[in-house]
């Protein structure tokens, strides 16, 4: 198994690492900074380098229970020593605006009790969509005030591993419609202020006050009960 150093520390920008596995342009390493793709937020991106040569890390998944890193070209090969460094600045980028859908979503879901039902992040704004038949536009900016007022109390945000049984009791632990954590044995948290506690594998910042301000790109009705919000942070 990889040892996810961003599951601990969500600002280790660079690790020394060795290739467990290498196909093709694939390398799978025994522990590694990047993130990989999922619940919305894209992979890592950076490099990595061995005997002088670099390798562009395009895309990171996690197939089969392996963290695998997909390379611009081949190379590397198993038993390889090499160093990992993230491209930093795209990283926090993700990190903020991950922060910032959870606060969000999570007042949301207070407000109104709609759950959500699919989210995108990228470098330049989110999306989430959620459930909610009744969709008050004037409600939503109000919503998106309260987040940014959240945001500015400048709370901390903790991580932290629960055993599955007791993480599973915290009320809106699971604010994803028709998921559930994965079936293991301990789940990640990821607690915001009083705001949001959550089981998330993301990365996020550590404290609100490296968000910024929440503003509303567009809403769309996407169907029936199916409500989608664009937003960007300046």
């Amino acid at each position: 198994m990889t040892e996810a150093i961003f599951l601990e520390d969500c600002y280790a920008k660079e690790c020394d690492a060795t290739v467990m596995a290498a196909e093709g342009s694939k390398a799978e390493l025994d522990r590694t900074v990047f993130c990989y793709q999922g619940g919305g937020q894209p992979a890592d991106n950076g490099k990595i380098t061995c005997n002088g040569n670099e390798y562009k890390v395009v895309d990171v998944k996690k197939e089969s229970g392996k963290i695998l890193h997909h390379l611009d070209k081949e190379g590397l090969k198993t038993g390889d020593a090499v160093h990992c460094v993230l491209d930093w600045e795209r990283r926090h980028r993700l990190m903020r605006y991950h922060t910032a859908a959870h606060i969000l979503s999570a007042i949301v879901n207070k407000r109104t009790g709609a759950l959500i039902t699919g989210n995108q992040i990228s470098i330049d704004q989110a999306r989430f969509d959620f459930d909610l038949e009744n969709f008050d536009r004037e409600k939503m900016v109000e919503y998106v005030a309260e987040a940014n007022a959240a945001i500015v109390r400048n709370m901390t945000v903790k991580m932290y591993f629960l055993p599955r049984e007791e993480a599973m009791k915290i009320p809106g632990v699971v604010k994803l419609a028709g998921a559930l954590p994965p079936q293991v044995d301990k789940l990640r948290i990821v607690e915001i202020g009083d705001v949001d506690t959550q089981a998330d594998g993301g990365t996020h910042v550590g404290n609100t006050s490296e968000i910024g301000r929440i503003e509303i790109i567009r809403m769309d009705n996407k169907g029936k009960s199916n409500r989608r919000v664009y937003f960007r942070l300046v």
